[in-house]
Formats: structure tokens, sequence, C-alpha cells
């Protein structure tokens, strides 16, 4: 209540960030709104920055339509919970987030954009890292519903004891997340999200290494999961016909 500049009344409203905006006058203490400001970009954190911007903004001073347009047409930045593709109604999105508080700010995000389930899909970044930092990324994945881990991005870097995919998978689980999955590999992704993912939810992919091609490659390599099951089906089929016996005349 103190800030000269804060944001009330958030929602999500037809897939954007919606709040108003107190402007308190410091000389004057007098306070007017703008109201219903929208931004495409969800987010506690992303509506807080765009207060910066609105501030910076009245100081320069830019009227209250030019701030509006700008904030509902401004996408973000690459890798800033990036929308990449969608499948059978499952979106999928790209992230650098590779600390513990930024994942935990995207999470909470992804939430607040899907009425579904929130499904993130993590590649650490560095041993040490993970390492220095273990007991607050096992802590951060609260607002997924489901948590994919894949092995460690190295970076250069050798092996730390107790800094690896499966010592988080087990950090987690014994944090008492209920949904912890280990990634055997990239290759291993379509098909794991095929299994657990349903129309509705959201997919997002964390991390600075490989993990922003998997992101952008997943839509793809699922449709091309799917087409390759009915083949097999149909090639079971035939086998089975084959080895059926002939009727005699």
């Amino acid at each position: 209540p103190q800030a000269d500049i804060r944001a009330t009344n958030a929602r999500v409203e037809g897939g954007f960030y919606v709040f108003d905006v107190a402007i308190t006058d410091r000389k004057t203490r007098e306070m007017r709104e703008m109201k219903d400001v929208r931004l495409a970009m969800h987010g506690t954190h992303n509506m807080l920055n765009s207060l910066a911007a609105i501030g910076v903004a009245l100081q320069m001073g830019i009227g209250d339509g030019q701030i509006r347009a700008a904030l509902e047409g401004f996408g973000g930045v690459k890798r800033r919970f990036t929308f990449v593709g969608e499948w059978k109604g499952v979106r999928i999105y790209d992230d650098y987030g590779h600390h513990p508080v930024e994942i935990a700010a995207v999470l909470q995000a992804a939430r607040s954009a899907s009425a579904g389930r929130t499904i993130a899909v993590v590649q650490p970044h560095r041993y040490t890292r993970l390492h220095n930092l273990f007991d607050e990324f096992c802590a951060c994945f609260n607002d997924a519903d489901a948590v994919i881990v894949a092995d460690v991005y190295e970076a250069g870097e050798k092996p730390i004891e107790g800094a690896s995919r499966d010592a988080l998978v087990q950090g987690l689980r014994d944090r008492g997340h209920r949904d912890v999955m280990p990634l055997d590999g990239p290759e291993a992704l379509p098909g794991l999200i095929a299994k657990v993912a349903k129309p509705g939810d959201l997919v997002v992919c964390l991390g600075a290494g490989n993990i922003t091609y998997w992101a952008n490659d997943l839509a793809a390599n699922l449709e091309a999961l799917g087409k390759k099951k009915p083949a097999a089906k149909k090639s079971a089929a035939k086998k089975s016909a084959a080895k059926k016996p002939g009727r005699g005349k």
C-alpha cells in the first residue's frame, strides 16, 4: 500500500493477465487508477516488471493509452515462457529458467495460464548449481503437477556426487512431490509426454542447455509418434492374418 504504483485485482481473462494499476502522486497523495490493463505474458513476476515499466513511462510523459497498447502488444523475449507448439490440445512452452527462483516463478505463471495440469520438464544446468542449491531445487516444483527430470547439462563441468538426475528425482519425492519421473534421454520425451499429458494440459521445458531444442521439436515428434502407431497395428494385423490357415475346397 506504500508503493506509488501497485497492481490490484489481478486475474486471467481471454489468455491475458489482466489487472488494475493504482497510481499515487507522491507529492499530492492523490490516487488514480488505470483499469483492466492487459498483459500478454502470465505470472506475477511479469506483472511486477510491467509496473516498473509503467513508472518509467509515466515519468517520461507517456499517456495511459500508449502504455496500455504497448503492454498488450508486448509478447515477451525469447525463451521466457515462449509458446513453441501444440499437440492434441496440449500446449508446449520453452523457458530459460535454470535457477530455483526462476523455476518457481515460471511454474506459478504456467498454473495461471492453464485450466489443466502443468507438466514440467527440467534439465538441470551445471553440477555445481544443482549441488549448491539442491534443497532449493527440491522445493521449487510445487506448482507442477508432474515433473520429468533429465540428466544434468554439464556445461564443461565434471560430475559431483549427489548432484544428478536420480538424486533430484529422489529429493523431490522425499519432500512430498507425488509425480516425479526420470527421463532416459531426449528421444524418450515424446513417448513419456504422450502417456501423461491430456488435452488442456501445459508442458513447460526448463533449462539453459539444449533442452530448448527438445521443446521446439516436441510437437512434431509427438505427431510423428502418433503416425507410427497405426502403422505398427496394421503390420501386426497382417502378420496375424498370414498365420491363419487357409480353407480347403
